[in-house]
């Protein structure tokens, strides 16, 4: 199995224009944490896009590029790009410069997006949100194929016999699709023959088998051979040398960001029962090495997932824990998981 981290790249945001130090801040220190995440072995880094002054990764390309220039093996992806409010023509050419810089080393996370931020400020309809991602999606992989492109559409201008340029190091920009809680993204997923990620953040992981069946069953009804599908589980995550110590450290950054969210969602205040109930039962993967190991793997026995990617949550934790929890993570949690599927494989 592959192992990895997904970020956000939360911050406390400035409030003015310009002079930007928190952002500047946490910027380095995303820089940092992927260089240590490569260092200790793990697979793949990928940030999250997001268009809002909690999150500093509004263009997770350039964060890509930064990494690529200072990491030698991992793999670099986004997480997700919004792909429904952006242009698959520079998006590619984004992903294909990043690839160039990283040796062959980028990857991209393609989804709808579980904020609406971007569709107003890159002019776009909320009316028109699921076939903005499908006719996107469509150009892209186009693209992704082809140098040369004639393509027509319904939301975006056409394009005849048109080139598209840099072509990335790698022969295509592997594109995995980003799947929330709708179970057409699964099919979607399924039907392209798409290696898909499903993110897992309320719900007990078993309640989302039946995504994993319908994503396979679809891939089965197109054609496509299901033993070589990709499959990535993505949950939050951070550890520390034992269960109290992780606990204690992790929740004022998941209780700040699940209040927040929840706010403009509707949802009741985080409370810490709330939160020890999802650490025991539910997909928080938050505890000492042995604890991310169990969790690790009843996922994979679940699901039988090529990858997992936790998903850091730092609003409000130390940086130097934050890089203690990636040494932790690749150094003692990963060794193990990779000899346990590798075995039951």
């Amino acid at each position: 199995m592959e192992l990895g981290i997904s970020t956000f790249g939360e911050v406390h945001p400035d409030g003015k224009s310009g002079g930007a130090v928190n952002a500047h801040k946490r910027v380095q220190e995303l820089l940092e944490e992927v260089k240590l995440a490569d260092e200790v072995g793990l697979d793949v880094y990928a940030f999250g896009e997001h268009h809002r002054p909690d999150f500093v990764v509004s263009a997770p390309e350039i964060m890509i590029s930064a990494a690529a220039a200072i990491t030698k093996n991992i793999r670099l992806s986004s997480s997700v790009t919004v792909l429904s409010s952006a242009d698959p023509v520079r998006t590619f050419q984004n992903f294909a410069t990043a690839d160039l810089v990283s040796n062959g080393r980028v990857e991209m996370i393609a989804g709808r997006g579980s904020f609406i931020e971007s569709f107003p400020l890159f002019g776009f309809d909320l009316d028109d949100y699921d076939e903005l991602f499908t006719e996107k999606l469509e150009l892209f992989l186009q693209i992704n194929k082809q140098e040369i492109v004639s393509w027509k559409g319904n939301l975006r201008a056409p394009l005849r016999n048109q080139g598209v340029y840099p072509r990335p190091l790698q022969k295509e920009i592997p594109v995995w699709i980003g799947v929330g809680g709708t179970p057409a993204s699964a099919k979607r997923a399924g039907t392209l023959g798409l290696p898909m990620i499903i993110a897992i953040l309320g719900s007990a992981p078993k309640h989302f088998v039946t995504f994993v069946e319908l994503y396979r069953e679809s891939a089965a009804k197109a054609g496509h051979d299901v033993s070589k599908l990709q499959l990535g589980i993505s949950s939050q995550f951070y550890l520390a040398e034992n269960q109290q110590q992780a606990a204690d450290e992790f929740y004022p950054s998941y209780e700040a960001l699940m209040t927040r969210v929840g706010r403009d969602r509707g949802w009741s205040p985080m409370t810490r029962d709330q939160f020890e109930y999802l650490r025991d039962f539910g997909p928080l993967v938050v505890g000492d090495p042995n604890h991310a190991v169990d969790k690790i793997m009843a996922q994979y026995e679940l699901f039988g997932n090529t990858r997992f990617m936790a998903q850091l949550v730092t609003g409000h934790t130390p940086h130097k824990d934050i890089l203690k929890a990636i040494e932790i993570y690749g150094t003692r949690v990963a060794p193990v998981v990779r000899r346990e599927t590798g075995a039951r494989a």
